[in-house]
């Protein structure tokens, strides 16, 4: 053989067995070095894991009705991950889909778009990588189809779920208060990094307002989840490993629901009786507090809606109408987050200030027609002129001009126009110990602060404004005068004087403040607390709604207790004169007519009236409450915004409130003897409701 031959053929020889000894090292290397990793990764091929959702806790009423609960639904839902897969993006399961639920492939790809700017819902808000509920009452037959066809419905479930119920005990309907679920966004995921998506639509959802969002970690619970054994189409055909979900406690609530329907009722019939005397009403709350404990037994809003509208998607159309102006924004509650002047249910504060200021309890001031505040006259309501009185007169009959008085004589004593380095303002003062201008704490969120005007607010208010008043002033108002030239005068004469001098705080600011017009605003929830100081004493307290987070066991999780009160700067003489002053208010006063027959030795309510004058709208009517007088309990407060005089519109509203709680002799009491439950009710069975 020739040598060189020789040569490469040992070359080659060396060459094969290099390579064998590499393959058989790297054989051992996987089979014994490695090899429980590579079983681990081979095991996961045929196996999935599934975080198992847990039942959302229910909201209970006092007594243990439930407000929201769950019942069980058959819920179809689409993967877009799994269908973006798919040679045609998963446009042909879609089309089967769209067949068997007995829809459109068109109405089936708007159901799992993503909402964005410019996308009309139906669409998905929350996360691109979450299961999305297309059909949330679907019929078995069909469910079963799509379950039995796996290899046709890649990335398409049909399983037992639990949704949202609403129940509507005693007629309750607390939209505004409940809150309502939305998906999880993306967001929410990337910040929240604990936070699993399960893969079953129906939990992966957050609470958006109300108690939903407030005790939102409470209700949810938290997911387990199992591990299951896939064969080649991905149906499951075992389970290798399992860990329960726990349950989300229930909250236990001091709403009372008969007290909260009752609430409702009346503020309805309010609103239709003044719509029957051509009256706008568009917008109106019903409040009733524990004046002891500053628990919240009813919150009324309307206009309202159905809560179950948000389960299994909404549509354009009604998500416009939860929003949009023509419709009265129902999602907005008017309890805390509407802000209205509240007319003569503010002197409740006026009168504190002014006794504080040096004005004597038992004094006699006269009450004329009107009252000449710097150079413009400032008149009582509808210019009755009334004679001498007493202030507890002045309250009963509501009259104003005693307090224009006070307003003016005070804001002279701190400079008028050129004020005090440190001006007194007496009256702001009171207003802002009364809770007024800030927000109660309320164990709800998006709560609204109210406005209680001052100088430096003034000046604020001036310089966001300056440009357009000296716009107006210099080039007047052409539009309104083509059809109200005397309004465009008047237009034009204002700006021209906030132009110059909007930044002071003038007198007629003062008076205005003094009787609870102006600038001023509040919340019904504000004016009920203030009314609840009053009537307790002096306690200003922080209204709550949870009582309880309860296990569905009966166990307690923890107590929801409220912040220490603090105390009203009023002598317990003042505050209990005011009492005794509105006592006389449904008797003999401004609500006489609308507590007409009522009984008053079943239980004894005193009360102001007050209708705010707003620029171009009707009139603004409320009626604030306590009772009984002697030992008070409970605090009812009713606005009806356009609605009208205090004692023709919100005074028959909270009459009927009272009337309800205690009863007639045609009608049985919701409150035995006003009485509210002391213990925790016993919880609802576990479980979804049928």
């Amino acid at each position: 053989m020739n040598p060189r031959t020789h040569f490469r053929l040992v070359v080659l020889y060396v060459l094969v067995a290099a390579l064998l000894l590499v393959l058989i090292g790297r054989m051992w290397a996987l089979q014994v070095l490695e090899g429980e990793h590579y079983r681990a990764v081979a095991a996961e091929n045929r196996t999935r894991d599934i975080v198992v959702p847990a039942t959302r806790g229910m909201i209970l009423d006092d007594r243990g009705r439930p407000l929201v609960r769950n019942r069980s639904a058959l819920v179809v839902s689409v993967d877009r991950t799994t269908l973006s897969r798919q040679k045609d993006g998963g446009q042909t399961v879609l089309k089967r889909l769209a067949a068997v639920l007995g829809t459109s492939q068109d109405e089936m790809s708007k159901r799992i778009r993503l909402c964005g700017p410019g996308i009309k819902r139906p669409c998905w808000p929350g996360s691109p990588y979450q299961p999305i509920p297309v059909e949330d009452h679907v019929d078995p037959k069909r469910a079963l189809q799509i379950m039995e066809r796996q290899e046709d419905f890649p990335g398409i479930t049909a399983q037992v779920q639990a949704v949202r119920d609403y129940p509507e005990p005693e007629g309750a309907r607390p939209a505004q208060l409940l809150g309502y679920l939305q998906p999880v966004t993306q967001d929410e995921l990337d910040k929240r990094k604990g936070l699993k998506v399960t893969g079953y639509s129906g939990v992966d959802l957050v609470g958006r307002d109300g108690l939903e969002a407030q005790y939102d970690s409470v209700l949810s619970g938290e997911p387990g989840f199992r591990k299951v054994l896939v064969d080649s189409q991905g149906r499951v055909t075992g389970t290798a490993q399992e860990q329960p979900p726990t349950a989300g406690s229930n909250l236990v609530t001091s709403i009372d629901a008969g007290v909260q329907g009752a609430a409702e009722n009346a503020l309805k019939h309010a609103i239709d009786g003044a719509h029957k005397q051509g009256r706008p009403a568009d917008a109106g709350a019903a409040v009733v507090m524990d004046v002891r404990t500053g628990r919240m037994i009813a919150m009324a809003s309307y206009p309202t809606y159905d809560p179950g509208i948000w389960t299994g998607g909404i549509s354009q159309d009604e998500y416009d109408a939860l929003l949009g102006k023509k419709q009265g924004e129902p999602l907005i509650s008017r309890v805390t987050q509407g802000q209205f002047a509240p007319g003569s249910t503010f002197k409740i504060s006026s009168v504190s200030a002014a006794v504080k200021d040096g004005n004597s309890l038992s004094g006699t001031y006269d009450c004329p027609g009107s009252y000449n505040v710097g150079n413009r006259a400032f008149r009582n309501f509808e210019g009755e002129e009334l004679g001498a009185m007493s202030l507890h007169t002045a309250l009963v009959k509501s009259c104003d001009t005693i307090f224009y008085r006070f307003a003016y004589q005070e804001w002279q004593r701190d400079g008028g126009m050129k004020p005090k380095k440190n001006p007194s303002d007496p009256m702001v003062k009171m207003a802002r110990n009364y809770g007024f201008g800030a927000r109660t704490g309320v164990d709800l969120p998006s709560e609204s602060e109210g406005r209680i005007p001052d100088r430096g607010w003034k000046k604020n208010f001036w310089d966001v404004t300056k440009a357009a008043n000296c716009k107006g002033a210099k080039e007047g108002y052409p539009e309104v005068a083509k059809t109200d030239p005397a309004r465009a005068a008047y237009l034009k004469a204002v700006a021209t004087e906030n132009c110059t001098e909007g930044y002071v705080w003038r007198p007629g600011d003062a008076a205005n403040f003094s009787v609870g017009q102006g600038d001023v605003l509040v919340t019904p929830l504000q004016l009920v607390r203030a009314y609840s100081a009053v009537a307790n004493g002096g306690k200003l307290l922080t209204p709550r709604l949870g009582v309880a987070v309860v296990r569905p066991d009966g166990s307690i999780v923890r107590r929801i207790d409220a912040p220490p009160a603090r105390k009203v700067p009023v002598d317990g003489k003042v505050l209990k004169y005011i009492r005794e002053s509105l006592a006389e208010v449904p008797k003999s006063g401004t609500a006489a007519g609308a507590f007409t027959g009522f009984d008053f030795k079943r239980v004894d309510v005193g009360g102001k009236t007050g209708t705010a004058e707003v620029y171009g709208k009707q009139d603004t009517s409320w009626f604030a409450s306590f009772g009984p007088v002697d030992k008070p309990r409970f605090a009812v407060v009713a606005m009806v915004s356009q609605g009208g005089q205090g004692a023709q519109t919100s005074a028959p509203a909270v009459r009927e409130i009272w009337e309800a709680m205690y009863g007639t002799k045609d009608r049985k009491a919701i409150l035995q003897d006003g009485r509210l439950p002391s213990e925790l009710p016993r919880m609802p069975a576990e479980g979804t409701a049928p």
